[in-house]
């Protein structure tokens, strides 16, 4: 796929009350030392009632012959103007558990179906500027069931993806390369490759 179109053309301000996706807003607080502040945040205005978590992320690794790869996306992402490299993630729908929303999201944007493994603790984004968050959902692909053999991705008329796969042995040297190439790294595929990375130089797993 090529994202050569895609570009920000122009940047203007943006009301509360135009905005579909997220909102600004201002907080008041006490610090350690009892001191009132405030502080500039934004929220999304899409979680769910009642649901804790904005999103999931989904950590899909394939086993294969030649070692675990891991499934990657590559999405043109306007906020930053640039193609991003990211694992499948999506938003929580209504009535969704964190890993209801995993399935459906990585047979939507992947076509690969998957069962459910572990689920990981909350996290946060950026809580410095935001109260965005997600859950890592970690899933099991068996590839030898049919769909999995003929992905059959169900995007949205404004989705653009890029479906590819990268061995873990490669991750970090394969980040340096994307962001030579001019592509941003999401967060969570930098910090899972570091994570790696780090384990090999403590020796927590064979390099």
């Amino acid at each position: 796929m090529s994202f050569s179109n895609a570009k920000v053309l122009s940047t203007e301000p943006l009301a509360n009350d135009e905005a579909e996706w997220a909102k600004l807003v201002k907080l008041t607080y006490t610090d350690p030392k009892s001191q009132k502040r405030t502080w500039e945040s934004a929220e999304r205005t899409t979680r769910p009632e009642g649901c804790d978590i904005d999103g999931v992320g989904i950590i899909a690794i394939l086993e294969k012959p030649t070692g675990p790869e891991l499934v990657l996306q590559k999405q043109y992402r306007a906020p930053v103007d640039k193609v991003t490299i990211e694992i499948p993630a999506g938003l929580v729908d209504k009535g969704e558990t964190a890993e209801m929303a995993a399935i459906r999201e990585l047979k939507e944007e992947t076509g690969y179906v998957a069962t459910v493994a572990e689920t990981s603790s909350m996290m946060f984004n950026d809580p410095g500027f935001c109260n965005t968050n997600l859950r890592l959902v970690h899933v099991t692909v068996d590839m030898s069931l049919p769909e999995n053999q003929k992905l059959e991705p169900q995007l949205e008329e404004d989705e653009f993806i890029e479906v590819f796969l990268v061995p873990l042995t490669n991750l970090y040297a394969e980040c340096k390369r994307f962001e030579a190439e001019g592509c941003a790294i999401d967060a969570r595929v930098g910090t899972f490759a570091e994570g790696i990375e780090c384990a090999k130089k403590f020796k927590m797993l064979a390099a």
